[in-house]
């Protein structure tokens, strides 16, 4: 598996933590940025990772700001991408199960470090369900056209 990850000033800690983690995992990924303390834009970090994964170029990708919101809002701009905000393990384990997402939002802000791991190790481990769950998937599919 290869995940994108990208975060803004307000996730850049968190984003760091959770490289630490794949890495602990043996997953590879690629990080978009940033990697300064200074104010910036989310969307400039978000929209790559979701473009990686429309265009198949990661399996997955992760985006962190300070709330996960703004992050979460940008991604799922981009068509075929799926993107869970989540501050929870059960959400984190539903949303691949269930709606199958391949971007995983998360808050610096809202969360601490630790579980912010246990999130992402559920997240990145956990596999869709299908079955019932397709038809759903195919409504949004055929939504975005």
């Amino acid at each position: 598996m290869k995940v994108a990850i990208g975060s803004d000033h307000g996730g850049r800690n968190l984003k760091e933590e959770i490289k630490s983690l794949m890495d602990d995992l043996n997953i590879s990924y690629d990080d978009v940025g940033c990697e300064c303390s200074d104010s910036v834009d989310y969307p400039d970090y978000g929209i790559p990772v979701a473009e990686k994964v429309a265009n198949n170029e990661a399996d997955r990708g992760i985006v962190i700001c300070g709330t996960g919101i703004g992050m979460s809002i940008a991604a799922n701009k981009v068509k075929g991408i799926r993107c869970a905000l989540v501050h929870d393990l059960f959400s984190a384990k539903a949303t691949r199960e269930h709606n199958d997402s391949n971007v995983l939002a998360m808050g610096e802000r809202v969360i601490g470090p630790g579980l912010a791991r246990e999130i992402a190790k559920v997240w990145l481990t956990t596999e869709y369900e299908g079955g019932r769950h397709d038809r759903r998937l195919e409504k949004i599919s055929d939504y975005e056209g």
